[in-house]
């Protein structure tokens, strides 16, 4: 099956679901979660990959161990063996879960022809992450992103070079000029932002890479409310304070994609708004 993102952008507004939708006693970066994801509406799944010591790819954040499973051990210390017995703790009172710690290759075999697929952390490992997906036969349903680097273009060029690729830059886009004559699929970029002033948060900006046929992400997420990704137009903006102001803004500005903790009721505001349809 084909996946064409642009095409899809052009209908609606691409909602990204962060780590699928955990809450209570669903961890993050499981299949429930994934599955979750999809019943709410959500256009695209991002997760994460880390890699045990023996060479398992696995859909986990890394360096989270302690926080998702409860354990000081680090997964390039583990093997998979080992790390098949943890098992997540839920939100609240942070007790073992039934979830364990999927294989990405299970993960893609699931999701295979169903849905969207952000693979982050790629630079991590990215010739094995890569001869994974294409394994599954889904380069073309997958986007990885990265910070801007040579050494990540290097080998883009030379792993895989028709996997959709977007930077992840900040305040403004130095890249985009160099990427258009690099051999790799440069499909749009990740922008994070810390003004409405912002380069990347600009009109004319959002216009240009449009015009050059590009794609734009701008996060509603939130990791520490110290560090904003997108000026404050955030999923807690939105949740506790203004609507119109973390979500709306990010809509009205042309983003094509929104990643969000609450796909449900952020889908739910922009076609109550009119906002959701392109």
């Amino acid at each position: 099956m084909k996946f064409d993102y642009r095409e899809a952008a052009k209908k609606n507004v691409l909602i990204v679901a962060h780590r699928g939708v955990s809450g209570g006693n669903i961890p993050c970066n499981t299949m429930a979660a994934y599955e979750i994801a999809l019943m709410q509406g959500a256009d695209v799944i991002e997760m994460d990959v880390d890699m045990s010591a023996d060479g398992q790819l696995v859909v986990f954040h890394p360096g989270r161990e302690f926080e998702h499973l409860s354990i000081a051990e680090s997964f390039e210390n583990a093997t998979w063996d080992d790390i098949s017995r943890y098992r997540y703790v839920n939100a609240g009172e942070r007790c073992p879960t039934q979830f364990g710690v999927l294989k990405l290759d299970d993960f893609l075999e699931n999701f295979k022809d169903r849905c969207f697929i952000n693979v982050d952390k790629f630079w991590e490992h990215p010739n094995e992450i890569y001869q994974a997906i294409h394994k599954h036969n889904m380069d073309s349903q997958v986007i990885v992103k990265s910070a801007p680097s040579d050494e990540v273009f290097r080998v883009l060029e030379e792993v895989a070079p028709h996997l959709q690729f977007m930077p992840i830059v900040s305040e403004e886009n130095t890249v985009h000029e160099i990427l258009k004559t690099k051999k790799l699929n440069y499909i749009g970029a990740e922008v994070l932002f810390t003004s409405d002033e912002s380069k990347v948060a600009s009109d004319e900006f959002i216009e240009m890479m449009h015009k050059d046929n590009k794609l734009v992400w701008a996060n509603a997420i939130i990791y520490n409310y110290r560090e904003q990704l997108a000026a404050g137009h955030s999923d807690d903006t939105a949740l506790t304070e203004s609507m119109d102001k973390g979500w709306g803004w990010l809509s009205d500005k042309g983003f094509d994609f929104i990643q969000t903790d609450w796909p449900l009721m952020l889908i739910d505001y922009l076609k109550k708004t009119n906002r959701y349809y392109r």
